[in-house]
């Protein structure tokens, strides 16, 4: 704080001046400093400013004031007595203040009101020309001194303009401050990437964020500022040095701050007026255009806030695009929730934004098909870092997870259920099992599909991908279609068929595998002749079964007059009910150590056919 007494020698910039003219004045300043609160001298001008009237003298004004000089001077009434101030800078305390320095009365001078005093001071001409050390002069020295030299001082300097910010604009106090933060951000992100590792940059093009924290003690302080300021601090930052990867702390606390009560997680109309929803909206737009370029400077699940926020405030096109482009490049870092995006549009499509994430996924995939094609590149060259070569898997594991959170949307269609769905590259499908638990969780939640739309939603499945505990399950699952349950068996014994041929095999090759030279060559080839025996038996059964699972098909796919009919044969038993069969066949399968030829399927897979496999054999 400086204390503000015209009869002190305070340090200014002016002190050699002030003290020339400090005889001259003092004893008028001395004398309207006890007019003021006498009563035997009555004022003879009344000033209204801020909404309040203040009794003064004419003397002390025009003495100090330029702007009150000329309009006394300028003015067609001689006694002229009432001053209109409407628009003064800081209202009724800010001028209060000034005339109590023209009065010779001391107060104190801080960051808190430091702003005002040199807007009104300015509002009102206290310069220099009317008086020696007038109060444009001392604000100044105080400025340049004491208050900007801390950032939190210049910080609060800056934040007090915005209420009068045409005037501070033009005494260029708001450039005074901006530059003060940006120079002093500047050393302090120097200073504290000097203490830490000298290679602060090679996190930027790692798989893994910043190992440095960024320092923002004073981050915090930038959140008070309105929004263009804000813009402003930040561009002056960069220029003066900050490394654009550190903004990202900085607005994150920002957008945290200034988009708090948006009701982004469930539908209804939006609760908030119209004002309201455009500086918000206007808030964001500028938070997407300050995001760093490099990869990893903001996290996932903030870009993907970002997004929601972008959908329901309705913001620019170009907007939604860059952060759905960011999220893209950072697919393989996303979570669940980070891509349940809730659907805004308010019309009962679907409970969540599914064309938003295919943008999401169709933007990762176009990027590795980038960085397949260009090899290594000029990261300098890239407007984005590009992703990783080995987060596929883990993208294709989100995406079946993502899938099979959406399934039990009874709004979701089957078109839409398979396009997301074929949008899932097959080489990031180690396995099946994903993608068969979302088919599973939409049949159930969708029981009145028909067959036609069952076998379109199963042929996005590749069925010789599943595992053992997949196929015992599809196997026993009555809302897959027949074809599909088939094409299951089928895989499943010809891997049971490749682990039989590979141990014999390895039996054949292995001495220690083979029977025990002390074993009677008799008992071996009676218990290899019996199991023999019991194999063949079980490939019959599972022939025969599988024979009449064709013949239930065909019977199946005839229309109902010609079943009807006395010349459609008749088996001698009543055919099986399909989900009996199915589990008879899966228990048969699960004793059978042999496969059974694949050409018994060849008319219920649909012409699938394996290369060198004779499939004109029939079962007789």
């Amino acid at each position: 704080m400086l204390d503000l007494d015209q009869n002190s020698t305070a340090p200014t910039t002016n002190a050699t001046m002030f003290t020339k003219k400090e005889g001259v004045l003092t004893n008028a300043m001395k004398r309207t400093g006890d007019w003021i609160f006498s009563q035997e001298i009555p004022s003879d001008v009344t000033v209204r400013a801020g909404g309040n009237s203040f009794a003064l003298h004419k003397f002390p004004l025009v003495s100090k004031c330029g702007f009150i000089r000329k309009l006394f001077t300028e003015s067609s009434d001689p006694d002229l007595s009432d001053i209109e101030l409407p628009d003064v800078p800081g209202g009724a305390e800010a001028f209060e203040l000034a005339a109590k320095f023209c009065y010779g009365i001391n107060f104190e001078i801080g960051t808190e009101n430091i702003a005002a005093l040199r807007c009104v001071a300015e509002y009102l001409e206290m310069t220099e020309d009317y008086a020696i050390g007038n109060l444009v002069g001392r604000t100044e020295a105080y400025l340049n001194e004491v208050a900007l030299k801390s950032l939190g001082g210049a910080i609060s300097i800056l934040h007090a303009t915005e209420e009068f910010l045409s005037i501070a604009e033009k005494t260029k106090l708001v450039n005074q401050c901006i530059d003060a933060i940006a120079l002093m951000a500047s050393k302090e992100s120097r200073f504290n990437a000097s203490g830490g590792s000298e290679n602060a940059m090679d996190g930027v093009y790692s798989s893994s964020s910043h190992s440095k924290p960024i320092d923002d003690w004073w981050a915090e302080d930038l959140t008070v500022l309105r929004i263009d300021i804000f813009q402003r601090v930040l561009i002056a930052m960069i220029a003066r040095g900050f490394k654009q990867y550190a903004l990202g702390p900085i607005l994150m606390l920002y957008a945290q701050k200034s988009l708090r009560g948006l009701e982004m997680f469930g539908k209804g109309r939006k609760n908030m007026e119209p004002k309201q929803e455009h500086e918000k909206r206007v808030v964001l737009e500028t938070i997407v255009s300050l995001l760093p370029r490099e990869k990893n400077a903001m996290s996932v699940s903030f870009l993907s806030m970002l997004l929601r926020a972008s959908i329901y405030l309705e913001t620019t096109v170009a907007c939604r695009l860059d952060l759905e482009k960011r999220m893209g490049l950072q697919l393989g870092q996303a979570v669940l929730d980070d891509l349940l995006i809730p659907s805004f549009s308010f019309t009962g499509d679907t409970l969540f934004d599914i064309d938003t994430v295919q943008r999401i996924l169709n933007n990762y995939l176009e990027f590795k098909d980038e960085v397949n094609r260009m090899g290594d590149y000029n990261a300098d060259d890239q407007e984005y870092i590009l992703p990783p070569q080995n987060d596929m898997e883990q993208v294709g594991k989100l995406m079946e997870s993502y899938l099979a959170e959406i399934a039990s949307d009874r709004s979701l269609t089957v078109l839409r259920f398979i396009s997301i769905a074929e949008c899932i590259p097959e080489q990031t499908r180690l396995t099946e099992d994903g993608m068969y638990r979302a088919i599973d969780i939409y049949l159930k939640a969708h029981p009145a599909l028909s067959d036609l739309e069952r076998k379109k939603v199963c042929s996005v499945m590749d069925c010789q991908k599943l595992s053992r505990e997949a196929c015992a399950h599809a196997a026993q699952n009555d809302r897959l279609p027949v074809q599909t349950v088939v094409q299951v068996l089928y895989y499943e014994q010809q891997r049971l068929r490749e682990v039989m041929d590979s141990s014999t095999h390895s039996n054949a090759e292995s001495p220690s595998l083979a029977p025990k030279a002390n074993a009677s060559p008799a008992i071996v080839r009676s218990a290899s002749t019996d199991e023999y025996a019991s194999l063949r038996r079980e490939n019959q059964d599972l022939k025969l079964e599988l024979a009449k699972m064709k013949m239930q098909l065909k019977e199946l796919k005839k229309p109902t007059a010609e079943r009807s009919s006395p010349s459609t044969p008749s088996a001698d038993k009543p055919p099986l009910p399909k989900k009996s069969l199915i589990n008879s066949v899966s228990k048969k399968l699960g004793r059978l150590g042999a496969l059974v030829r694949p050409d018994v399927l060849t008319s219920s897979s649909k012409g699938r056919t394996k290369p060198g496999k004779d499939r004109r054999h029939s079962v007789s």
